[in-house]
């Protein structure tokens, strides 16, 4: 019989790699966690782990139970942290994850208010550049993705909130500005300055330039808006970002854009949550906040 303490014990296992250290995190001690660990051996036939030096290393059924571990453990520490909350007479912490740099600034008009709506709720944000925002959602790391890229999932439903145009900004006085428009081949010998995530990811490449075979001259990674403004500001390069937020941009004065193509980028940015898995309403809640114009 496999129970929760055993899905606990292959997942200390695998983070800190060593029967010490993951007794210590599990505060057992060695001959209690290899003895549970043994148990589960015996009933089922099968080696969960195999040591290679001082490190354990999980067998392919030692991953199975590791792959149901991940699954299902946070959903009962979520669930466990719901019940302690609705025991405290609190409502606790909207958890949202981010898969889109330049929509912090959009999604700060949205917290501000649903924080004073809300005072006994706080409202965390972690940024997917780190993380798989879809993952972390449906392994209740978060409890809403802000993405423009939804990918379909059974349990995860989407909420389109706000529709922009994803356009090239370069220094007021680059020569692109003598168009009205953007081909992607005029591109060609330009430094593209962008997020450090991978092409693929970028509406630039996957929207405009790739569909026309097209790429740029050399490709720079940046990680904060700020700075990428800065640099494109001075000349050091171009970018695209949506234009809503060049508009609003402290250096717009220094900044010009053009659409990408005829029909330009057109984007929505969309909230992914979990169906049928809001206890407090604090999802829906947040949802219609931003569906406000």
């Amino acid at each position: 019989m496999i129970d929760r303490h055993h899905l606990k014990i292959v997942r200390a296992i695998e983070t800190h790699g060593t029967m010490t250290e993951a007794a210590n995190a599990l505060f057992l001690t060695q001959s209690a966690l290899s003895h549970a660990m043994k148990k589960v051996e015996k009933d089922f036939g099968v080696p969960l782990w195999r040591k290679e030096g001082r490190r354990l290393v999980l067998t392919q059924a030692g991953k199975s139970l590791l792959n149901l571990a991940q699954r299902v453990l946070p959903q009962f520490e979520h669930t466990e942290a719901q019940l302690r909350r609705m025991a405290e007479g609190k409502q606790g912490t909207l958890r949202i994850g981010m898969e889109c740099n330049p929509c912090f600034e959009w999604l700060l008009k949205v917290v501000a208010p649903f924080l004073k709506a809300y005072p006994d709720v706080d409202v965390d944000v972690k940024r997917a550049v780190t993380f798989g925002g879809l993952q972390a959602l449906h392994g209740y790391d978060i409890d809403i993705l802000l993405t423009p890229d939804p990918l379909e999932l059974p349990s995860i439903s989407y909420k389109g909130v706000f529709d922009y145009e994803q356009v090239l900004v370069m220094n007021a006085q680059h020569p692109l500005t003598q168009y009205d428009i953007i081909e992607p081949e005029y591109l060609a010998h330009e430094t593209l300055i962008t997020y450090p995530v991978e092409e693929s990811r970028l509406d630039i490449f996957s929207h405009f330039l790739h569909p026309a075979n097209r790429t740029v001259k050399q490709h720079r990674q940046i990680e904060t808006t700020e700075i990428i403004l800065q640099m494109v500001a001075a000349g050091r390069g171009v970018t695209a970002l949506p234009k809503w937020l060049i508009e609003e941009s402290k250096d717009y004065a220094n900044l010009a854009y053009r659409s990408l193509g005829k029909q330009g980028v057109q984007k929505t940015l969309y909230l992914g949550y979990r169906k049928e898995d809001d206890p407090f309403q604090l999802v829906d809640a947040f949802i219609q906040l931003a569906s406000q114009p």
